[in-house]
């Protein structure tokens, strides 16, 4: 049954239904991959004891003649950020380690409720900082592509699984590309939805203006097919939007249509494809432009000013907002507490337990964020950064009224080397250059794998950006991209990742664009 970890959720679910195959032989198929690679990946923090028995209780529901949602039996890994019930919830810090939630978040309820499987939680930056999953206090994950280089962040976890097929599906959470960045590097499919379209609630809090839950897959289709779970009002969650969503997956199936690009306007933006990008990222996106246009698409060069403030302003807004969140780690309700030798006060408790349960990224940010909001910076700082932010949103308003989508590449370079930026906190938050925008307007984004760049065979990735509620938009044209690429380069850039042995990666990469 190793076959059955290749299959897109799509195709895997449609052999569920048909009996083809069980829910139990799917799960162990992917648990064996886990078991197999994931001392190398490294995409797991917890596996699942009881997943075999949920698949079991899945194939017995649907054997009775009970109806189930699409996706049900199919396998899926969660980004340790999600509250789980029977399950480790540590948000990648030693200051939660061992800490299981009484409760689960939305989206994982969501997931139990339409009957997929829960494998385990996935690795990630500590509090979902960092750009390359290295600081997780539990070891960084490898890119399955290369086991030297970085996954992505904060997500790198979710990303890895799926692309080293230890699972077809995963949940992420993307506050300034946490989703979309990883899903380039590791050649993954990745969405931020709309802000407040997919619930928060029961997300272990980074930056709660920014934060927003998706999904990851290896198809546009598996991560429309997901986000249909997934989304929708939730009373817990002050921000849920009250829309009525359409069919993400109709929304994707019609982008196989012939013709589903012909006459679309697509905007390039010049302020996110220049400079400092690299050459095998900038030439992939100019291929991927030149199919475009191929295809009927009109092309136009837009430009949003404030975009060059952007990632300033984000690296203001998150640090501002994170250490307001983490306040409530404090020894006293739950987590980690350390106790001074001698006993001491509550104060004295408390700074020892976030000395030692914190990292130093999330340190540094708790102090640039106290410090933006104290009391004679707050309007210098926090205050011009949210101007900067209602600028971007009037940017992003005013090119939507010149184009349908507009497209850049999702991150400016392939997965670099581990431990290469990890002394170099702004060269890592650069890594975030061109999918910060879209949080600080709450507009959705996909990322789609766009082919290896020529000087190191890595994956590079486009992003998508649609106005806010027209996630669906965004299936439509990413779907008819993903099948553009396809029919001109012969096959996906997933089917073509590697295993995890050197001489299989280069058997997976000959010929590849």
């Amino acid at each position: 049954m190793t076959d059955l970890i290749h299959l897109s959720a799509a195709d895997l679910a449609s052999k569920l239904q048909s009996r083809e195959v069980s829910s139990v032989e799917a799960t162990k198929a992917h648990l064996d991959r886990i078991a197999g690679v994931d001392g190398d990946v490294h995409a797991f923090l917890h596996v699942n004891a009881g997943a075999l028995a949920t698949a079991k209780s899945i194939d017995e529901r649907r054997a009775a003649g009970e109806t189930l949602g699409e996706l049900a039996g199919v396998p899926i890994a969660v980004k340790d950020v999600l509250c789980t019930i029977g399950m480790p919830s540590t948000s990648g810090s030693k200051i939660l380690e061992g800490w299981i939630p009484p409760y689960d978040a939305t989206a994982v309820a969501k997931v139990r409720a339409a009957g997929l499987v829960p494998l385990g939680k996935t690795n990630m930056d500590e509090f979902a900082m960092g750009s390359s999953t290295e600081f997780s206090a539990y070891g960084p994950t490898h890119n399955p592509w290369n086991l030297d280089r970085i996954p992505g962040g904060s997500g790198g976890g979710s990303a890895a699984a799926v692309a080293a097929f230890e699972a077809p599906l995963a949940l992420g959470s993307d506050t300034g590309g946490s989703i979309r960045q990883p899903g380039a590097v590791t050649g993954t499919v990745g969405v931020k939805p709309t802000y407040g379209s997919v619930s928060r609630y029961g997300a272990i809090a980074l930056a709660s203006s920014l934060d927003q839950i998706g999904p990851v897959s290896r198809t546009v289709l598996d991560s429309a097919l997901l986000h249909d779970v997934i989304k929708g009002h939730d009373p817990r969650d002050s921000t849920s939007l009250r829309d009525e969503w359409p069919s993400f997956a109709d929304a994707a199936r019609a982008g196989l249509a012939p013709g589903s690009l012909q006459g679309v306007k697509v905007g390039i933006v010049r302020e996110l494809n220049g400079d400092g990008f690299q050459a095998g990222v900038k030439a992939r996106f100019a291929d991927a432009v030149a199919l475009l246009t191929a295809a009927g698409a009109e092309i136009v060069e837009v430009s949003a000013p404030s975009f060059e403030y952007a990632i300033s302003a984000y690296y203001l807004i998150l640090p501002a907002e994170a250490s307001s969140n983490l306040a409530k780690f404090d020894s006293v309700r739950f987590g980690l507490r350390v106790t001074p030798e001698g006993g001491g006060t509550v104060e004295q408790v408390m700074a020892a337990t976030r000395e030692q349960g914190f990292g130093p990224e999330v340190k540094r940010r708790i102090i640039l964020g106290t410090y933006a909001l104290s009391a004679g910076y707050y309007d210098a700082y926090y205050g011009s950064a949210q101007k900067v932010r209602t600028l971007v949103q009037r940017d992003f308003s005013r090119l939507f009224d010149e184009v349908d989508v507009l497209i850049s590449p999702s991150a400016p370079t392939t997965a670099f080397p581990i431990g290469e930026k990890i002394d170099d906190p702004l060269a890592m938050y650069l890594n975030d250059l061109t999918t910060i925008p879209a949080n600080l307007a709450g507009i959705p984004g996909l990322s789609l794998p766009m082919g290896l760049a020529d000087e190191d065979g890595l994956p590079t990735g486009i992003q998508l950006m649609a106005p806010a509620r027209e996630d669906a938009r965004l299936y439509t044209y990413g779907a008819a991209l993903e099948q553009l690429f396809e029919s001109t380069w012969g096959h996906t850039l997933i089917s073509k990742a590697p295993s995890l042995s050197v001489s299989e990666q280069s058997a997976a990469t000959e010929g590849v664009v």
